[in-house]
């Protein structure tokens, strides 16, 4: 049975989020402060300096499966493969014009779902309130991966509901500490192992 869907009221009144930025021009003044080498830098600059970084931040982390670390040792963001809801996901823009409920089908990534993980609890040092610290992605990041995601959606980590997180990354640093012991260890071509002599 369709069940009939009501089309949203685009007029209706909204109610937004209040929205905070780090970097104000109090930060800027007390980073020049800090760093009087670069007390030449202007605003626009800074802050350009400051998007290029962190489109490479996550672009590493789109690129690569174990994802990055962040540097500081300030965590560690990695994009992982969660399964399909079990609530209905619903396709507005099918919905509104068909007059009825349609769920989404996903089926570039075979029903799958991309999420972009920050965990702070694998770091190598623990700093103070680090349960408090939260990351939310910007807007490009969030476009671009929902661009690379169907298109190798089964290089990255497939999440298991309510499994800790830092199980993973321990994973992934043991396999990068053998994979660098594997590069810097070689065994010469004239090795015998039953010869004994």
């Amino acid at each position: 049975m369709n069940k009939e869907f009501k089309k949203p009221d685009l007029n209706a009144p909204r109610c937004r989020q209040e929205t905070h930025s780090l970097v104000t021009t109090e930060f800027i003044k007390e980073f020049r402060l800090k760093h009087p080498q670069y007390k030449d830098l202007s605003t626009r600059e800074f802050t350009q300096i400051l998007k290029v970084f962190h489109k490479k931040l996550w672009n590493h982390a789109l690129h690569n499966r174990d994802g990055i670390e962040l540097p500081e040792s300030l965590g560690y963001i990695f994009i992982g493969t969660c399964f399909p809801p079990k609530k209905f996901a619903l396709d507005i823009v099918n919905s509104i014009k068909n007059n009825f409920s349609t769920r989404h089908n996903n089926f570039e990534s075979d029903s799958y779902l991309a999420k972009i993980f920050y965990t702070n609890f694998a770091s190598k040092y623990k700093f103070l309130n680090r349960k408090m610290w939260t990351f939310k992605a910007t807007r490009d990041f969030k476009r671009s991966v929902s661009k690379v995601y169907p298109e190798n959606w089964k290089m990255y980590v497939q999440v298991e509901k309510e499994r800790n997180i830092s199980r993973y990354l321990n994973q992934v640093s043991k396999n990068n500490y053998f994979s660098k012991l594997k590069k810097n260890y070689s065994v010469s071509d004239s090795y015998n192992e039953f010869d004994l002599n």
